[in-house]
């Protein structure tokens, strides 16, 4: 299987939050299409230094992360980021990684927005199975967990 890219646009969460409140117009929100490399290893979705000054994200945290040659490194976190692909949209923290490094679409926004990768392909897909909605597998729930709290006759 190659390298999958995929163009991902990404919006200011909290331009939209200023939208829904009319406290700005809606032109004014930043927003902007990147080709990500698709990196079903990598967790978060990560984003550039110049990625996160243009769009204007919050930094809301510092935090760890291994990379792939093992090495442990410090990265902020943006907060409030919008993202969609085709019909799916979810809003996540994004890692900062330095300078205008190359940006990475993880595991987490991939499973949230029931997207799949096609290996012949080489493309990212919104889910066949699912074509019109995202759709979540909770795996801890079942029905009989529930049968212990109906009420008894």
């Amino acid at each position: 299987m190659g390298l999958v890219y995929a163009d991902i646009e990404l919006i200011n969460g909290g331009d939209l939050e200023m939208v829904r409140r009319h406290l700005m117009d809606k032109d004014e929100v930043k927003r902007m299409t990147i080709n990500f490399l698709v990196d079903s290893g990598a967790y978060n979705l990560c984003i550039n230094e110049v990625i996160q000054e243009q769009l204007q994200f919050p930094i809301v945290e510092r935090r760890k992360a291994q990379l792939a040659n093992g090495s442990i490194e410090e990265y902020d976190v943006a907060g409030n980021v919008e993202v969609r692909f085709g019909n799916r949209a979810t809003t996540c923290r994004a890692m900062v990684l330095p300078g205008d490094s190359e940006p990475l679409f993880g595991a987490i926004p991939l499973e949230d927005m029931d997207l799949i990768i096609h290996p012949q392909r080489q493309e990212l897909l919104v889910n066949p199975e699912h074509p019109y909605f995202a759709q979540m597998t909770l795996k801890g729930i079942r029905q009989a967990t529930f049968k212990n709290f109906r009420k008894k006759d």
